[in-house]
């Protein structure tokens, strides 16, 4: 078996947020989130990063991200073209926005050779997730069924003081394994708990603080990959009519029906770990007072990478 991947989407321009938010520093060095979960991801055990960019950005990232990495990991780029979509399916005019998380994925097709793991590059995961997905990946494969994993966050882990994040809201059934995944694009701190709207905030839904929800940490075999190819064409049929402008091929979605169809299983790894994430500008001071204190704690060396 071949090791397992780690897979960044860096793709997300961080419109909320103002800005190129994947290169914003955290600590007084100049690292980034990133900088974080790959340092977590090489002592977990992963060797090889797979960066998924636009070509937009890819002067300034590779100054700032890749050049530095190539010290310490095998990296590899892969781009998020708006135009790489199937034969025979054209690209609205006007539309700007990219397809989506499984259509960043699907982008890096020819990087993969073997199991992987996904991660956003603008949320920090924690030490134990990647610890848990690269003992998953390494000692996993299909057999009758697809095995993929995620790893699972308490939603009241995962949310910001500074308004509204997407996360993918999970069931899981008696062995832990997903049922399936809803993704709630508007969910926020609302009414002393935590709640979704679907109509603008007219009306909310409370979610328990304690449900899993996804934060896009998933771990495959490389069969997802022909999973997403195969499902894309129908994904634009009803998008493309529906929604030509925002439609979005999302990951969770392409595992949904894979579960549906009863053609794998997800093992859903729960991590206690707290997300922090720079979604808004606000957002920003309480990552970069986090970082400071986990690296006063030890959980990171004063200056990452140091002796590295």
């Amino acid at each position: 078996m071949n090791k397992p991947v780690l897979v960044i989407m860096a793709a997300g321009m961080g419109s909320r947020y103002g800005g190129l938010k994947q290169l914003d520093p955290v600590d007084n060095d100049g690292h980034i989130i990133m900088d974080f979960s790959m340092y977590d991801a090489k002592r977990a055990g992963f060797e090889k990063v797979v960066f998924i960019i636009k070509h937009e950005i890819e002067e300034e990232f590779k100054e700032h991200v890749g050049k530095r990495m190539e010290k310490y990991m095998d990296v590899a780029y892969a781009y998020q073209n708006i135009d790489n979509i199937p034969e025979g399916y054209e690209v609205p005019e006007g539309r700007v926005k990219p397809w989506g998380t499984a259509h960043a994925v699907y982008s890096c097709m020819d990087e993969i050779d073997g199991p992987f793991a996904v991660i956003n590059a603008d949320d920090y995961y924690g030490v134990e997730a990647f610890k848990l997905i690269y003992d998953y990946l390494s000692t996993h494969a299909d057999d009758d069924k697809y095995r993929y994993t995620m790893v699972g966050y308490h939603l009241a882990n995962t949310v910001t003081d500074n308004g509204y994040v997407s996360r993918g809201v999970c069931e899981t059934n008696e062995n832990g394994e997903l049922v399936s995944v809803t993704e709630r694009t508007r969910i926020e701190k609302y009414n002393g708990g935590v709640a979704y709207t679907e109509d603008g905030g007219n009306t909310w839904v409370q979610v328990p603080d304690d449900t899993t929800v996804s934060m896009n940490m998933w771990g495959f075999t490389k069969s997802i990959l022909e999973e997403i190819k195969a499902g894309f064409p129908a994904f634009l049929d009803k998008g493309l009519q529906e929604n030509p402008m925002k439609c979005e091929y999302f990951l969770p979605t392409v595992v949904s029906n894979l579960l549906a169809e009863d053609k794998a299983t997800v093992s859903v790894l729960k991590s206690a770990d707290k997300w922090y994430g720079v979604t808004y500008k606000e957002d920003k001071p309480v990552v970069v007072a986090a970082i400071q204190r986990m690296k006063d704690e030890g959980l990171y060396p004063q200056h990452l990478w140091e002796g590295k």
